[in-house]
């Protein structure tokens, strides 16, 4: 177990009944914080994923932390699980109900064409295959009026069918159910009735907005994944009762808000980003604490890299995802966390292409067999061992001794693999695979930053996760940062993130009106009953929170417009009840959002959104004892040679035990900060300094070569 500051001690082997258990579910690693909200201590556990059976590597992590279950207050859940499953496309059989005349809207799609000259270009290709969507006679109005009767006789017709074909999920999609859903409704019940075991799941239970396309992905999505999320977090469900949990389980939604178990088994797409939203929410609170109000959340593991924005104090959010890149991307029509990710991870098989360029990722060595300094059966050179290769990492060191490296098979994977091919050395090959995962990396940065208007530049970078640390600094230079945060145990820290979200309900509907024509007390009516919807869930959710607070906003567009814009309404909007106020305010994001504006131009609302939240206990983040300029010479940890593609040569670098480490001590690069769970590389010209809270501020210098 490794402690976050010398003065935490272990738990003893049964929690406390006000304690708080974290679990955050990688690609590679497993990571537990436990949380004791009488004391305020903390626990950190991490061990290997396991793949074949995830609830493992929970089990794994908490008896690394010493904690347990039993007598626990809640646990909070994060995981990948429902995104990879729709990434690797290792979902369950699924079949679309959709109305009569629409069975081919989710595979035309947008016909986006991003790249219009690319010969190659190959359109998204749909989780449910043609023969598997099937046509039921309904249609109901834009206006929510029944044009034509449910024909119960076709959806019968169509059980025939899903039976023969076995399949294990249905996605129901019909045309303007988000104004009605009363055939969605019966046709839910249908199918449950005549397939008791298939997993089924209704657009209007997901997405109350316009937009047929994306309403279908999204359903389509849920019914894909919904099988294996649904019995993952059922199985965890059996391994809390065995454990003698009875606390709340409660799950990480994209948004970075909370939600019950039994939510989560059947809105199972709602936590396609839970993990990394989870970390979004924790530096949120850094940013609160550290009073600062723009920052780049940058999130590295073992599989991917990720990156979110906290924009004026607040974590900026969607209505929508494209899940896949744009090229290919299915979109999902709900709230969440405005997150891009990169199949760049610690564990990135890096490879010659038939071109022989350099590639690395998505392709990942995972938890198993993982990379091949692991010694568990790889043999393909990852980012990992390129870091040990470049002696960013220490083959004894990793984990705290824990996990010995193997340095040989690192030199060996990426000599035959790399550096033999391109006719370099092991260690131009090694550092050529770190400046391609950096550049790959970057990219995050900039797609969450820079193409939604802001300047990336101005941004502090707090890196987080085992390798964010590793690559922050050459990040931030990539992209002209100044500052980078270091948090204190970023290993854990989308984990202990989660200690930081709150119950959250989101609620959107759509509403079409003129903004000139826009009747205040019509909204409010929206509003109020939006709002309700959210208090009642929170009433029965079982979890006690602190306080509510509901938040408004509304999508809105100039008249002629296609897509919407999200505005954030205060509530001085409406006690003033001034259109022109609510206008000024949409302005104003269309011009952060695009760089343009039409102030005199008309504006329409699209829809109205309302987020319920119940705040929860939230830890405290405690002061570290105080120190001088000069850390003390028991920080030290001694020195090994790093090669620094900024001086073009190998250099005895000192290293230091973050541990030992107090607030004012001051370093100058180029150094290595080393923790349980990761390791800070501060490049040379860059100048670090430990804050109060324990936090590694590093001011990035100028590149010198």
């Amino acid at each position: 177990m490794k402690k976050l500051r010398p003065s935490h001690r272990r738990y003893p082997p049964r929690a406390s009944p006000r304690t708080r258990l974290a679990a955050d579910i990688g690609g590679t690693f497993t990571d537990i914080v436990a949380f004791d909200e009488k004391t305020g201590r903390l626990l950190l556990g991490k061990a290997l994923s396991t793949p074949a059976r995830l609830v493992d590597g929970i089990s794994h992590g908490m008896e690394r932390a010493g904690a347990s279950f039993a007598g626990a207050e809640a646990f909070l859940h994060g995981s990948t699980i429902a995104i990879n499953t729709m990434l690797e496309r290792t979902g369950a059989k699924a079949a679309l109900l959709t109305t009569e005349g629409f069975r081919d809207v989710y595979e035309i799609g947008r016909i986006n064409r991003p790249d219009a000259y690319n010969l190659y270009f190959r359109k998204h290709v749909p989780l449910i295959e043609r023969a598997l969507r099937f046509e039921v006679r309904e249609r109901i109005t834009a206006e929510g009026e029944i044009y034509v009767a449910l024909d119960e006789s076709s959806v019968h017709a169509a059980c025939d069918r899903l039976e023969a074909a076995g399949v294990e999920a249905v996605a129901i999609m019909f045309l303007h159910s988000y104004v009605n859903p009363a055939h969605e409704t019966r046709t839910r019940e249908i199918v449950r009735e005549r397939l008791p075991r298939a997993f089924v799941t209704a657009s209007h239970e997901l997405s109350r907005e316009y937009r047929e396309f994306e309403r279908c992905s999204t359903v389509v999505a849920n019914a894909y994944i919904g099988p294996v999320v649904s019995e993952y977090v059922r199985g965890i469900d059996e391994r809390l009762e065995r454990s003698g949990f009875e606390g709340s389980f409660l799950l990480v939604q994209s948004t970075g808000g909370l939600y019950e178990s039994h939510q989560a088994r059947t809105q199972c797409v709602r936590m396609l980003e839970s993990g990394p939203a989870a970390g979004v929410v924790g530096a949120q609170a850094l940013c609160s604490a550290l009073d600062i109000t723009d920052a780049v959340a940058f999130d590295m593991g073992g599989t991917t890299a990720k990156a979110g924005v906290i924009y004026r104090g607040e974590a900026l959010t969607t209505g929508a995802a494209l899940v896949g890149g744009y090229a290919q991307a299915l979109p999902v029509q709900i709230p969440m966390m405005d997150i891009f990710e990169v199949g760049t991870g610690g564990g990135s098989i890096a490879a010659v292409d038939a071109s022989r360029a350099l590639r690395v990722g998505p392709q990942s060595a995972g938890a198993d067999p993982g990379p091949a300094c692991y010694a568990l059966g790889g043999n393909r050179p990852t980012v990992t061992d390129a870091n040990l290769v470049l002696g960013r990492l220490g083959a004894d060191r990793f984990l705290s001794g824990e996990m010995k490296l193997d340095a040989r098979a690192a030199e060996r994977a990426i000599r035959e693999h790399i550096a033999a091919p391109l006719g370099l050395e092991v260690i131009h090959a090694a550092e050529g695979i770190l400046r391609v995962a950096a550049t790959a990396m970057s990219y995050a940065v900039k797609a969450v930053s820079t193409e939604r208007g802001l300047d990336a530049a101005a941004f502090t970078l707090i890196a987080y996760g085992g390798a964010g640390p590793l690559h922050a600094a050459i990040i931030a230079r990539e992209i002209g940062m100044r500052r980078v945060i270091v948090p204190r145990a970023p290993g854990h820290f989308c984990a202990f993130g989660m200690l930081f979200a709150d119950l959250r309900y989101d609620f959107v509907r759509t509403w079409f009106t003129r903004l000139a024509d826009a009747s205040f007390d019509a909204i409010e009516k929206v509003y109020e009953s939006l709002v309700a919807e959210g208090r009642a869930a929170l009433e029965t959710s079982g979890v006690q929170a602190r306080r509510v607070a509901a938040a408004r906003a509304a999508d809105m567009r100039y008249v002629g417009q296609e897509h919407p814009v999200t505005v954030e309404l205060p509530a001085e909007v409406f006690r003033r009840r001034s259109r022109d106020a609510l206008k000024r305010r949409f302005d104003a994001e269309h011009l952060r959002r695009y760089g343009t504006c039409a102030p005199e131009e008309a504006a329409e609302i699209v829809s109205l959104r309302a987020t319920v939240t119940g705040a929860m206990k939230k830890p405290p983040l405690e002061r570290i004892a105080r120190g001088g300029r000069t850390p003390l010479s028991s920080a030290h940890s001694g020195k090994r040679k790093v090669y620094f593609a900024e001086l073009g040569r190998s250099l005895a670098t000192p290293s230091y035990a973050r541990e030992g480490l107090r607030a004012g001590n001051r370093i100058v690069g180029p150094a290595l900060i080393e923790e349980h769970a990761s390791t800070t590389v501060v490049l040379p010209g860059d100048r670090l300094q430990v804050d109060e809270f324990g936090d590694l501020v590093i001011e990035v210098g100028r590149r010198t070569k």
